[in-house]
């Protein structure tokens, strides 16, 4: 947790004042330490203090550490931007050769697979087939053991990405919405599109574009921080923030897109991959839905 997150209402006041008002009149750079100051005072979601927080965010306003604060903050008052695999506007429709494909905007956030544990989703056999009721009846630890440690907090954020998930748990979770995890080939589509894009954005690969370990944020950081980790249709986080699991592999084992925030750039490459044990879990590893 930063400083600046930790600032006080009290303490913001010589910024910004008592109004939120005056904060909003504020140079972007003090106006996101100001709003992360009015979040962690608040008791109580505040529409118009999110959709500040928002409009920075989705501005580009501020940059690093000043920006993961902002995401956090947001996350812990309520993110207006995310919202429930039944709603129409989780998904975006894209093109494929195939058909068109429906994909999730973000990656599957905390507050999304909280809400999966909560409702019971690890005691419902006909969500984990066969070999998920394998993996689980011998697994010594589940994302919502790792989820609850002390140590966890940077990483469970509601609206960064769920990470620690293995592909069984991923597979659960979107079987929940009568979805599933893209293919790799449905997301090497959706992040070149027709243009055969090397990156959501296009090329070079550049600075700030993306959450791989160059940007020195050194964990997952809020869903869509990254504004121009997306593609025209509007698909966010496709080259950084997370790995992600894919529904297809070789055997047992399972593609990933290796593109996350412990990862160099390399990795973020549209057309990298690699296959990984579908039990692995990692801190840089979670998820995207999919569905026909």
């Amino acid at each position: 947790t930063t400083e600046i997150y930790t600032l006080s209402l009290h303490d913001a006041l010589p910024i910004c004042g008592s109004d939120l008002d005056t904060a909003l009149d504020l140079p972007p750079a003090e106006r996101i330490q100001a709003l992360i100051a009015f979040a962690a005072a608040a008791t109580d979601p505040n529409p118009k203090l999110q959709q500040a927080m928002v409009a920075l965010i989705e501005g580009g306003a501020g940059a690093g550490k000043d920006r993961l604060a902002l995401g956090e903050a947001l996350g812990n008052l309520g993110d207006p931007r995310l919202s429930a695999p039944t709603e129409e506007r989780y998904w975006i429709e894209v093109s494929h050769d195939d058909g068109p494909v429906q994909v999730g905007r973000y990656p599957v956030t905390n507050a999304e697979f909280r809400t999966f544990v909560n409702d019971g989703g690890y005691d419902r056999p006909e969500l984990w087939g066969q070999d998920g009721k394998l993996w689980l009846d011998q697994a010594k630890t589940k994302w919502v053991d790792m989820a609850d440690q002390a140590d966890s907090g940077p990483y469970v954020v509601p609206n960064q990405p769920v990470v620690g998930v293995t592909w069984f748990e991923a597979r659960a979770y979107a079987r929940m919405f009568d979805a599933r995890l893209p293919r790799f080939d449905e997301r090497l589509w959706v992040t070149r599109g027709s243009d055969k894009r090397p990156y959501p954005w296009g090329s070079p690969f550049g600075e700030g574009n993306a959450n791989t370990q160059e940007e020195v944020i050194g964990r997952p950081c809020a869903v869509g921080l990254f504004v121009k980790d997306a593609t025209p249709e509007g698909v966010s986080d496709l080259a950084g923030n997370v790995a992600e699991w894919n529904d297809d592999g070789v055997g047992s084992q399972r593609w990933i897109h290796p593109g996350a925030w412990d990862q160099p750039s390399m990795a973020a490459w549209a057309k990298a991959r690699f296959l990984e044990p579908a039990d692995s879990c990692w801190a840089g590893l979670g998820f995207r839905l999919a569905k026909d």
